[in-house]
């Protein structure tokens, strides 16, 4: 018989963990190597047809805009049955010494330019305070105002002139005399309409009572109130009041004809009676300038009041009390 062996219980065996130094960066290695998401197929063929939709008729309106313009200025230039090259029209346009087209051009532009800035100021110191003083203290005369002003939407320009010539006449001879500026007061009714539509959408935006309120308690006068609280925030209502007013006033030509004034309309359709070509170069000079205005007037009204910044406060040292 053979001896037997002594058995020797073993304990389990447990899996050592590996260093954590050595497993954090495997952890954070294809998480920071992991690329970004990429759209799924279909939303990315969307979107590239999408842009080339938007990019497509984006071209056409630059096309359909530009095309005109170009075919002005090719006629301002080119006379129709030689097709000679002439700048005399535009070289014209220039020549203040000796030249009735010149000057008869830059007087209607300086007096519909004056007209402008007559009826603007006139219509925004008419409307807003009116406007703004019917929300606080006279509500249910909204409505009726709002008939007034836009009840020259309903009667043609034609009409406005039967009762505006006596009016006008008596004026010419006992008060205003008879430059052509004063029609000005005729172009307010005109731009009544459009002014108080752009106007009263920038008053809804806002809580015209509760800023009037709280500018009060502290203190502020009726003008602070208008000046400094409600206009600031009907800027962009007056920007776009201002640029409807404006182009109403430029192209205007039915009561500044029948009244016999001056206007921009009135000029260009004299110059067109004697020289077509001439007549171009001042449409497409007067729609170069106007674009120029309004742009300017843009960059002016939109930009938004300069503002100190101040200073960021240090943080106060922390003093650690002795223990």
């Amino acid at each position: 018989m053979t001896p037997s062996t002594p058995t020797v219980a073993t304990a389990p065996t447990t899996p050592v963990a590996p260093p954590a130094a050595a497993t954090a960066p495997a952890a954070s290695a294809p998480a920071a190597a992991s690329p970004a998401p990429r759209p799924l197929g279909r939303n990315a063929r969307a979107l590239r047809a999408r842009q080339r939709f938007s990019t497509t008729v984006l071209a056409l309106a630059w096309i359909a805009f530009l095309v005109p313009l170009v075919s002005l200025f090719v006629f301002s230039i080119r006379f129709p049955l030689t097709g000679d090259v002439d700048w005399g029209g535009w070289v014209g346009l220039f020549e203040f010494e000796g030249s009735t087209t010149a000057s008869l051009l830059w007087e209607g532009i300086g007096n519909s330019l004056v007209m402008a800035a007559i009826t603007v100021t006139i219509m925004l110191m008419l409307l807003i305070p009116t406007m703004v003083w019917i929300r606080l203290r006279l509500p249910r005369l909204q409505r009726v105002i709002e008939f007034i002003s836009l009840l020259p939407l309903t009667i043609p320009a034609i009409a406005l002139v039967v009762g505006l010539a006596p009016i006008y006449a008596w004026l010419s001879r006992n008060l205003l005399g008879s430059h052509s500026i004063w029609l000005s007061l005729a172009y307010v009714v005109l731009v009544l309409p459009f002014a108080f539509r752009s106007i009263d959408a920038g008053l809804q935006a806002i809580d015209v009572k509760t800023l009037s309120e709280a500018a009060r308690s502290f203190g502020a006068s009726w003008a602070t109130v208008l000046v400094r609280v409600v206009v600031p925030n009907i800027r962009s209502a007056i920007v776009s009041a201002t640029f409807v007013s404006i182009a109403v006033v430029l192209g205007e030509y039915t009561i500044a004809s029948i009244l016999a004034r001056r206007n921009l309309q009135t000029v260009l359709f004299q110059i067109n009676l004697s020289d077509a070509q001439v007549s171009a170069a001042v449409s497409l000079l007067v729609l170069v300038l106007t674009t120029v205005l309004l742009v300017v007037l843009d960059a002016i009204t939109s930009r938004a009041p300069g503002r100190r910044a101040r200073p960021a406060a240090r943080p106060a040292a922390r003093k650690d009390s002795p223990e």
